[in-house]
């Protein structure tokens, strides 16, 4: 069973690295759910951070501010895009933590959410 690391658990935001072909890593400052060890993030299916994913798994996860300014230690994790059928369950944890994220408007284009495991 994996388990959050402290230095994440509670925070507001995470960078979220992802990695291209080549290797070269692209943090992305996140809001993030917390449920039974793992984190989830909402994002659109269009945006680079989705197709990184799709084509490497492994990300780096580490808390940061609202800008992305890594204030913590960096976490090797690994990603997976949810089905359809268990996005209801991952933004219910991201809209438990942040009331911005319960405005539809806002997220009307969200549409994929990832689930990212500690080993």
């Amino acid at each position: 069973m994996s388990s959050i690391p402290a230095e994440i658990q509670g925070q507001k935001y995470i960078s979220l690295k992802t990695f291209r072909r080549n290797g070269v890593g692209i943090a992305t400052p996140v809001w993030f759910g917390e449920e039974n060890g793992k984190l989830y993030v909402m994002t659109r299916s269009d945006m680079g951070k989705t197709k990184r994913i799709r084509n490497n798994p492994q990300v780096r996860v580490a808390p940061c501010t609202i800008r992305g300014k890594v204030t913590g230690p960096e976490f090797s994790a690994t990603a997976c895009i949810l089905p359809p059928e268990e996005h209801a369950h991952a933004r219910q944890t991201i809209n438990h933590k942040y009331w911005m994220a319960r405005v539809p408007l806002i997220w009307a284009r969200t549409d994929t959410y990832f689930e990212i495991s500690f080993a």
